[in-house]
């Protein structure tokens, strides 16, 4: 899944529902099941997501939405081979970033 965020230090709840195409619900129960999402909040209460969080937002992503996993088998798998688990995620992220950049070359041709 390629996710287009602009570079920013800091993401709201909103954006990033909007970028992951998911309910801000969603996110924020995620945040309490997984113990690698940290967003900042500020004294209103509002969330604000660093882009470290964005790349474990789209680990978790890509394990429960594109993989069909398990809410306690991604846990799981993050807390055993999280090195493996994302050097392989970020290859495919990679990959696929080159291949939209291919389709966007030919299209434009």
């Amino acid at each position: 899944m390629h996710i287009d965020l602009p570079d920013k230090r800091y993401y709201g709840i909103g954006e990033v529902a909007k970028a992951f195409n998911v309910n801000t619900s969603l996110l924020r129960f995620w945040e309490k099941e997984f113990d690698v999402l940290k967003p900042k909040k500020n004294a209103k209460g509002n969330r604000k997501f660093t882009p470290e969080d964005i790349k474990n937002l789209k680990l978790i992503y890509h394990l429960v939405k594109e993989r069909g996993f398990t809410l306690e088998g991604a846990k799981i798998h993050l807390k055993e081979g999280k090195k493996e688990t994302l050097n392989n995620f970020e290859i495919v992220s990679k990959l696929e970033d080159v291949k939209n950049q291919l389709i966007k070359i030919k299209n434009h041709l």
